[in-house]
């Protein structure tokens, strides 16, 4: 019996040789990890890297967190209301209330909410074109533009809305209410109004260059003066 058991042919091959190779091949080709099967390409991981990176670069900002309560059958459920703006410094800009029994989860939920409604609004350069005024609840903010080198002249919920658009020289007040919520919705609302010098201009029928702000028109008259100055030299 020693002997049949000696002689007898291995059933498997060993892990390191033949079919063990091609089992593990077999293995790759299936989950598409390194294997030879051409439909499991592996740009679809570099595309999920390439979103991760994306979703990186938007400034996200919680700027209020407060306990609420719900009153129900035999007592009150508090659960945490968390106000986030999220932006892309570049004209993109949302706003996204979470609500949850737990601060990180109210956190995650408003900063989702707040990529699902970014919208695009107008700038001009540092800057917004215009003067505008948006109400919201019992929150007024009036907005104004601002020359280079002033910066963003604002406080609370109004600052984390307009830098995290993008702007860098606006001047602002905040009127009414100072409910927190109330005040960034209010700044959200006034950013959606703006429209650029262009939209002006159609809008009102007169040239783009009257549209654009005091200082803007200046430089651009400033240049035009040194271009005729070169041309007659």
């Amino acid at each position: 019996m020693a002997n049949e058991k000696q002689n007898r042919p291995p059933v498997n091959a060993a892990p390191g040789g033949e079919g063990g190779a091609n089992r593990r091949r077999r293995r790759g080709g299936e989950r598409g990890e390194g294997g030879d099967s051409p439909n499991q390409p592996r740009g679809d991981r570099r595309d999920r890297g390439g979103e991760r990176e994306e979703r990186e670069e938007l400034d996200e900002r919680p700027v209020d967190i407060k306990r609420v309560a719900k009153v129900i059958m035999g007592g009150r459920r508090f659960a945490f209301r968390t106000v986030v703006v999220v932006g892309d410094n570049k004209g993109r800009i949302g706003v996204g209330i979470g609500k949850a029994r737990a601060v990180p989860d109210s956190i995650r939920k408003g900063t989702d909410r707040a990529k699902r409604v970014m919208v695009n609004v107008a700038m001009s350069g540092t800057t917004i074109p215009h003067e505008v005024t948006a109400e919201y609840g019992g929150a007024v903010v009036l907005l104004r533009p601002a020359s280079p080198g002033t910066g963003v002249i604002a406080g609370g919920g109004v600052r984390a809305v307009l830098e995290a658009a993008g702007y860098k020289d606006v001047l602002t007040k905040s009127m009414g209410s100072n409910n927190m919520l109330n005040v960034v919705m209010a700044t959200w609302a006034a950013l959606k109004q703006l429209r650029t010098p262009e939209m002006l201009a159609a809008m009102r029928g007169k040239p783009v260059e009257e549209m654009r702000p005091f200082w803007e028109r200046a430089a651009n008259r400033a240049q035009v003066t040194e271009v005729r100055n070169d041309q007659q030299q």
